[in-house]
């Protein structure tokens, strides 16, 4: 069984860019959900496509399943998904042992910008770069899920970007 271990942030500034990747460009739609459980669908803009199911209702800790599927099935299951198609790009840092990723929301999200750290277990305690802020682990608001199913709104959703940063 395949453990998802994460915690989530936001992000305060820019500094983090110095030290990313080049970035994928993500598209995700839930084609199912319920409280303790989703099935969603992604296509990646490198040309592949996954399908996730993911069981549990702890905010830090999930059983998850992926599978990839062919990027042309993902396009109908997009264009069958419950509510909105969340659209990001995921970029990953590496900092002090941990591989972050940070995806910057567009779409409706857009100027949003969220990290998150995955873990091998929970008391893992990774270092925090300077350039994460306020942790969002728990915060249902800030799931995809509750993006792409338009609940709890985000109005004020991301740390204020400061000019120098």
């Amino acid at each position: 069984m395949a453990k998802e271990i994460e915690r989530k942030f936001l992000v305060s500034g820019k500094r983090w860019r110095l030290s990313a990747d080049a970035g994928v460009s993500i598209r995700q739609g839930y084609l199912a959900t319920m409280d303790d459980r989703s099935l969603r669908v992604r296509a990646y803009g490198d040309g592949h496509a996954c399908l996730t199911l993911k069981i549990g209702q702890t905010s830090l800790s999930r059983d998850e399943y992926e599978f990839d599927i062919d990027p042309a099935v993902a396009e109908e299951m997009l264009g069958q998904a419950i509510g909105t198609v969340v659209e990001k790009v995921r970029y990953k840092v590496e900092h002090k042992g941990f591989t972050w990723e940070v995806d910057v929301y567009g779409g409706r999200y857009g100027g949003l910008v969220v990290a998150e750290v995955e873990l091998k277990s929970e008391t893992d305690k990774p270092d925090i770069p300077d350039w994460v802020g306020r942790e969002v682990t728990g915060d249902f608001r800030y799931s995809n899920q509750a993006m792409a199913l338009s609940e709890g709104a985000l109005r004020s959703f991301h740390e204020p970007q400061s000019q120098s940063g």
